[in-house]
């Protein structure tokens, strides 16, 4: 199935019911006076988180959706029908916009959350409330009110624990698939990984942690260059960077040079992601006998303050380390912050 991660749909509750004007005309009943029932409410749209979705992709094709009205009122004091409330599933982790002002109304963060984007409109009165003491016979009644209709803004921000970042052929995809049994696609040419995987790290029978690859980033990607910004918001949720870094380039490019660019972007991009704790990830030790040295002398250039690791994903050579490391980080730190929702819908 195609990764979407954005989509802009508009949603129209229903309408209510109009109330009835109706009397009662039954045989041996004089004067039977108003009967007219009430239109019913009109369905309204709510969206929900289900965790079997990880895209948005249905709505790319499908961007119109109506709930039902609500039925008139009708004579014999019989109130219309209510319209059916319209639920539209939604991956975990996807924030919803008003696509006219860009408020925020939801964050759809936990499994089975709900969030009402458009309230279906109110039902009219039948005659019968019209009744009064010098008003026997009252003919009037009131329409449904029309249902609320919203264009929305979708975004999808996947759930994960750590996210991995680094430059194209850092060998992001092939730690990936050393750590966990997600099989992204790994070849010996840049942008292999074209969106976001997602994979399970099991560190024992009841730890584990959920870790997100994007694709590569290059230097000017807060400006739109390369694939990777475009998926930088999915890094948003994580609690901890993984920069994997390659330590034998095959254009003979300087690690230390990429590990500051891509520090660039991250700060040029949100500021907020780039105070995230950020660990770098020295891969490809296979390829030398000298890399723990080559590693530390980047550190020293660097001037890095923060832990760092060396390993080899080709072999998984330190990933258990490092992925042991990661846990006992995460088992401390507070849980992810959730967007703050300003107004409810």
């Amino acid at each position: 199935m195609k990764f979407i991660d954005e989509a802009r749909i508009v949603v129209h509750a229903g309408a209510g019911g109009d109330g009835s004007a109706a009397f009662r005309r039954e045989k041996y009943v004089p004067r039977g006076g108003p009967a007219g029932g009430d239109g019913g409410r009109g369905g309204s749209v709510w969206l929900v988180a289900d965790p079997n979705l990880d895209t948005l992709v249905d709505y790319r094709f499908a961007p119109v959706h109506r709930a039902e009205d609500g039925e008139n009122g009708r004579g014999a004091d019989q109130h219309g029908r209510s319209g059916r409330d319209l639920q539209l599933r939604v991956p975990v982790g996807t924030l919803v916009r008003d696509a006219a002002s860009g408020e925020l109304l939801a964050d759809l963060a936990r499994e089975g959350e709900r969030a009402l984007v458009a309230r279906g409109g109110r039902g009219g009165l039948g005659n019968l409330h019209f009744k009064s003491s010098v008003n026997r016979a009252p003919r009037q009644f009131t329409r449904g009110e029309p249902g609320e209709s919203r264009t929305l803004a979708l975004e999808l921000r996947l759930l994960a624990d750590v996210g991995l970042l680094g430059l194209p052929n850092a060998g992001k995809s092939t730690f990936l698939r050393a750590i966990s049994a997600a099989r992204p696609k790994v070849a010996d040419y840049p942008f292999t990984t074209l969106h976001p995987m997602l994979g399970v790290v099991h560190v024992g029978p009841a730890a584990s942690f959920v870790v997100a690859d994007i694709p590569g980033l290059i230097e000017g990607a807060a400006e739109g260059a390369g694939l990777g910004h475009r998926f930088l918001r999915h890094l948003a949720r994580t609690r901890l960077l993984l920069h994997i870094v390659d330590l034998f380039p095959a254009d003979g490019a300087d690690p230390a040079r990429g590990v500051r660019a891509l520090g660039t972007e991250l700060r040029k991009y949100d500021s907020a992601l780039a105070r995230k704790p950020r660990w770098l990830v020295f891969n490809k030790a296979d390829l030398a006998p000298d890399a723990e040295a080559r590693a530390r002398a980047l550190v020293r250039r660097l001037r890095w303050k923060g832990p760092w690791f060396v390993v080899s994903a080709w072999r998984g050579q330190g990933c258990r380390g490092l992925c042991a490391a990661v846990h006992r980080f995460l088992a401390a730190a507070k849980p992810p912050a959730r967007a703050e929702v300003r107004r409810a819908a």
